[in-house]
């Protein structure tokens, strides 16, 4: 299956000029099911241009699609890319709305923007991790009145990002009024500051232009939370990191070993392009649980890596990148319907059990929230089944679920101990599925 430029619906704001050139530069796309018998293959051939691997690796990540291997290659201005791609079960993919959605969004990722939170206030928010500060910044949410429609909080090294999307919880309107964005701010920045982050906390209204995950990367990389020691270990399975230069062919390379998941990609190629380095070939494989990458880079100038110190910025920055959503612990999903000072509520029951939050994911969809926690006890050691049940006894059995990590496929931990697939996975995933062809189509 090839993209059609013929078929697609020209933005307005292209003249004729443009549309050649973009038809000149627009990426094409095949998605091959024949010659993988255990993966689907999508071929890119693109025009280079600085962050086009990023925007590719990242369209397939959102369309929750596990990078099983990838083959990345550059002949002068023209970029060649092979993915080998399955469902987060490890199936390929076999529904034709579905993967000529897929071609669609690939096809014009030169003109593709980030999601729009135009009806949404979002906030950006660092500053030193501490147990509890998750309840107390939902709790300072709710008692100014506002509504948390998405948020995501990850958290390394003792330092924490958030992008929280808030809006007026009776009006339902983005949150416009200076002033109150001010107290905002205040508050939130106060809570962060506690007793021994004056300088460092920050808080900002954000105009939510980035892609979110990026966003976070931008936010940590910012924070410097490479060059942190970590408090608490909630991994010993640190992800090995090596640049050396290959100067007959003028490239650093990069190789990385760590353990597989998803996303991992997009978190790598994301931190080399915000460093403003170039990937001009790559080869991504996976066996097992492991994985293993290699790239060769140049920085944006032509140049590779030059110094000591810059190889070992960009080991720090890699595996802090690798690190960050890779958080040891239980996985916890809360399913319900959506109130004003929910979060408030959940996050401070954990908080009384000694519960640590090391990274959040909040949704809300009408009245109805799905809100993903990560959480380990206080010295980021898993958490003591008792208390897990107890915590699920206080907020509801059937509001909140125990899961496993998410790292290749999604498991459920039953009461009695036992590991069963999770259906509910599977049916939220095909939902997602059918309501991007519904809305493509």
């Amino acid at each position: 299956m090839k993209f059609n430029t013929d078929d697609m619906e020209w933005p307005t704001f292209l003249d004729e000029y443009e549309k050649l050139v973009f038809r000149m530069t627009i990426p094409r796309v095949m998605i091959d099911n024949t010659s993988c018998s255990n993966a689907t293959l999508v071929k890119i051939d693109s025009a280079r241009k600085h962050g086009i691997l990023l925007e590719a690796v990242q369209v397939l990540t959102d369309l929750n699609l596990s990078i099983k291997k990838a083959y990345v290659s550059c002949d002068g201005r023209w970029f060649m890319d092979v993915f080998h791609v399955t469902d987060l079960d490890g199936n390929k993919l076999t529904d034709k709305r579905f993967i000529s959605y897929i071609e669609q969004s690939l096809g014009t990722i030169h003109y593709a923007s980030s999601k729009s939170y135009n009806d949404l206030t979002a906030l950006e928010l660092t500053g030193t991790d501490r147990i509890g500060l998750l309840s107390e910044i939902f709790a300072v949410l709710s008692d100014l009145h506002c509504n948390v429609v998405e948020a995501k909080m990850w958290s390394h090294n003792g330092r924490i990002a958030s992008l929280i999307h808030i809006k007026e919880s009776q009006s339902g309107y983005p949150i416009e009024d200076s002033q109150k964005i001010d107290r905002i701010e205040a508050r939130l920045k106060s809570v962060l500051k506690g007793d021994n982050d004056v300088r460092s906390a920050k808080t900002s209204v954000s105009l939510a232009v980035t892609h979110t995950e990026r966003r976070l990367h931008q936010m940590m990389f910012a924070d410097r939370d490479y060059e942190r020691k970590p408090v608490i270990r909630t991994s010993n399975d640190t992800p090995i990191v090596s640049v050396l230069n290959c100067l007959e062919k003028g490239y650093s390379v990069v190789n990385i070993q760590c353990k597989d998941r998803t996303k991992l990609l997009f978190d790598v190629v994301c931190t080399l392009t915000d460093m403003q380095y170039v990937v001009f070939h790559a080869t991504i494989n996976s066996a097992g649980d492991r994985a293993y990458l290699e790239f060769f880079i140049r920085h944006t100038d032509g140049i590779p890596i030059s110094s000591d110190a810059e190889k070992q910025r960009v080991i720090l920055c890699l595996q802090s990148a690798i690190e960050r959503r890779a958080s040891e612990g239980v996985r916890l999903e809360l399913s319900t319907g959506d109130k004003q000072g929910l979060l408030a509520d959940v996050t401070r029951t954990f908080r009384e059990n000694g519960l640590n939050v090391t990274r959040a994911e909040i949704s809300t969809t009408g009245d109805s929230a799905l809100n993903i926690f990560y959480i380990t006890d206080v010295r980021g050691n898993p958490v003591d089944s008792n208390i897990i049940e107890s915590v699920r006894g206080e907020i509801g059995w059937s509001n909140l679920k125990v899961k496993e990590l998410p790292l290749i496929n999604h498991q459920t931990v039953d009461r009695d101990g036992s590991v069963l697939l999770s259906l509910g996975n599977i049916f939220r995933r095909n939902l997602y599925s059918l309501w991007l062809i519904k809305s493509f189509s």
